[in-house]
């Protein structure tokens, strides 16, 4: 037989498979260790509260504001009524914690019940803002361009809401033919956050959604604080898809419109921003063609005149005149060219004749044929001088038709 041995929560226990302890000794031990824990200021965020018909004990839960982790509490109901608490109000309290050894559950003993401050509330917000955008999440080259027309919108919402009706009424409105894929989550309250982070993951896994729109109406600070959620803003920052933030009011500003690709006023305004109005688009093209018609019958007209005018002018409006022109023009000085040839070439004429004349009555031929002759040696020489010849030579008279021999017989000086 095998014993073990311990302290248990300051207890000394001996179990064994043939001793094992009660547990009832295990529950109280377990009672008289925690029971002996001191109060403690704890805050958090109130859910499920009742208050019991006939009892002057309010029970509840006490959730955490930023894990999945809650406590229950009990709290005396004049307590709990001394400050304006419901569910969801973010509290101070100064609890004790109790283990009830007969149910085995833990519950924190609530002695005073304070609200967060708003101060305190915004002070946390804006410590996270700061810290947010020092990472850069806020900056604006991270902001995606939302698509001129989405053929289908994410919208994540509240069932039955008032944010839902105003989206999507509107959005149809602008374009009839906008499809919509809704997530439901709760828009306020511990689980809040955690909710919208699960709709939205499922919706930016959709390739058919090209917009995403997180809306909810206004609310105290307290009611949109889950849109300040520290994990939801991470989460919209990493999102492929683009992201609207339409929470509240004009004035209510949660973190989400800050890494938001667009931040509308109020769900009708995301209404508004997300698709383009028909009427709106269709009038738009009518302008456009309007214009475009202005525009080009403008060009034709003036292309118009400017041809007419080209057209008007005289080398297009009558060609066979201007060419006439030329063509005379051309003749004309055909004319005068051969009359000033001709009146030189009859002078050239009449000065080659004169020329010709002049050469002719100085030509020896012409003395010959005025019964001159020319006496020549047998060289060829031409006889000028009687010292060039002697009696016996035969000399070669060269008359106008021909030449014949003659003998000198004698010589004679003047």
């Amino acid at each position: 037989m095998s014993v073990a041995g311990r302290r248990v929560w300051g207890v000394a226990l001996e179990t064994s498979p043939e001793a094992p302890a009660a547990v009832r000794t295990i529950a109280n031990g377990i009672a008289g260790w925690i029971n002996q824990l001191g109060a403690v200021w704890v805050e958090g965020q109130l859910t499920d509260v009742s208050i019991g018909r006939g009892t002057t004990t309010v029970f509840g839960t006490l959730r955490d504001t930023d894990a999945d982790i809650s406590l229950r509490f009990t709290c005396n109901r004049r307590v709990f009524e001394t400050v304006e608490v419901h569910d969801g109000s973010r509290v101070l309290v100064h609890a004790k914690p109790n283990f009830f050894a007969r149910r085995g559950t833990l519950a924190l003993a609530v002695s005073e019940i304070r609200h967060v401050g708003i101060g305190e509330l915004l002070a946390r917000i804006e410590r996270l803002k700061q810290l947010l955008a020092a990472e850069g999440l806020f900056e604006p080259y991270r902001k995606k361009k939302l698509p001129f027309l989405p053929h289908t919108i994410g919208l994540i919402c509240g069932r039955d809401s008032a944010a839902e009706r105003d989206v999507l009424e509107n959005a149809k409105r602008r374009w009839p033919a906008v499809a919509f894929r809704i997530e439901y989550a709760s828009v306020q309250g511990p689980s809040a956050a955690s909710e919208v982070m699960t709709a939205l993951r499922k919706l930016d896994a959709d390739d058919s959604v090209e917009v995403i729109v997180i809306a909810r109406g206004g609310g105290s600070l307290e009611d949109l604080l889950p849109f300040s959620d520290e994990g939801l803003i991470r989460a919209v920052s990493k999102t492929s898809t683009p992201v609207v933030s339409a929470i509240g009011h004009e004035p209510d500003s949660p973190l989400l419109d800050l890494v938001a690709d667009l931040r509308a006023s109020t769900p009708t305004d995301a209404a508004k921003r997300i698709v383009p109005d028909v009427r709106e688009e269709l009038d738009g093209v009518r302008l456009l063609r309007e214009r475009g018609l202005r525009a080009i019958t403008s060009w034709l007209d003036r292309e118009m005149h400017a041809l007419a005018a080209i057209r008007s002018r005289p080398a297009l409006a009558a060609p066979v005149t201007d060419l006439q022109r030329r063509s005379d023009e051309v003749a004309a000085l055909i004319e005068r060219s051969r009359r000033t040839l001709t009146h030189r070439l009859d002078r050239a004429s009449d000065d080659i004749a004169h020329r010709l004349a002049s050469v002719r009555a100085l030509s020896p031929k012409a003395t010959l044929e005025r019964g001159y002759s020319v006496l020549q040696l047998a060289d060829g020489t031409a006889v000028r001088e009687v010292a060039q010849v002697a009696p016996g030579d035969v000399l070669q008279a060269r008359v106008t038709d021909g030449r014949f021999a003659v003998e000198v017989k004698s010589e004679e000086n003047k």
